[in-house]
């Protein structure tokens, strides 16, 4: 099986031309079915087996969610093996994904956002490091991108003058989002503090390109210092991002486009928080509510 699993890889990072990051969860959720059905040939592995797979998942206790990622992997390595004549029979086609609830994304208030963004001056950061970890918030809310966006971005893709970013999403489709001026100039003030020359545009301690991790632990520093809820994370910035925006009269489409939502239901999620805006702004002014 493994050398079908590196065939897949190949057509993951070839033809697919997915992210090093992406076909790494690829290859790990891959690699825990291999260990599970042993030296098995890849012609033996049935419905049968992928029951018994699934079922050993689900005794681990994962999410919904989880468990719903890895059946996704193996539904396109099966699919990928059919197709190239390794397999004459897709054994995966009658599995069912688990249910997943959909649960409303956490987002911070506007006044929320102003007060961790400026926690971050709480404390008199004005070395590099904390007008780094300033900058970090405001491209965050400022763009709506996703961390890995954000920990990838070059020094050339801010464009100062246009007020835009170049950003590399999933599947290393590039777009363009605006940046407003707040974290621009909040950009500018890093990069002039800032010691080591690097295409990096945020550098961690040792001046390398900070990592993903790097940054959720400034943000959560910053959650912390804020005292803001609970269940809050770096993330949380997109939504309030997506959220703000269609509060404030953004349409769906627009949304979508800004945040690199290959499909428009991902974006959709949104307007059940604003719909409660909605109602809430209702309940209050409508006199026979």
């Amino acid at each position: 099986m493994e050398k079908y699993i590196e065939k897949f890889m190949r057509y993951l990072e070839i033809e697919k031309n997915y992210s090093a990051h992406t076909i790494l969860n690829y290859r790990l959720d891959l690699e825990d079915f291999r260990r599970f059905v042993g030296e098995a040939d890849i012609e033996k592995i049935d419905y049968l087996a992928l029951r018994k797979y699934l079922a050993k998942l689900k005794e681990k206790n994962l999410s919904a969610r989880t468990v719903n990622r890895r059946l996704s992997g193996l539904r396109s390595f099966f699919k990928f093996l059919t197709r190239e004549g390794y397999l004459k029979s897709n054994p995966i086609l009658s599995i069912l994904s688990p249910k997943i609830d959909k649960h409303l994304p956490h987002f911070l208030t506007e006044e929320e956002v102003s007060r961790l963004i400026e926690s971050a001056f709480a404390k008199n950061d004005q070395d590099a490091q904390g007008l780094r970890n300033r900058a970090i918030l405001e491209t965050f809310y400022s763009t709506g991108i996703r961390i890995s966006e954000l920990v990838g971005l070059a020094v050339e893709d801010v464009d100062f003058i246009g007020g835009i970013v170049k950003v590399r999403g999933k599947g290393k489709k590039e777009r363009v989002v605006p940046i407003g001026e707040i974290a621009m100039q909040a950009i500018r003030k890093y990069l002039e503090k800032r010691k080591r020359q690097s295409q990096a545009l945020f550098l961690n301690k040792r001046g390398q390109r900070i990592s993903s991790r790097g940054v959720r632990n400034i943000v959560m520093k910053y959650i912390k210092a804020a005292g803001v809820k609970q269940g809050v994370s770096a993330h949380t910035f997109r939504h309030s991002f997506a959220t703000h925006l269609l509060n404030r009269g953004a349409d769906l489409r627009t949304v979508q486009e800004l945040l690199g939502h290959a499909n428009l239901s991902t974006t959709q999620i949104y307007t059940h928080l604003t719909t409660e805006k909605l109602k809430s702004v209702y309940d209050k002014a409508h006199p026979r509510a």
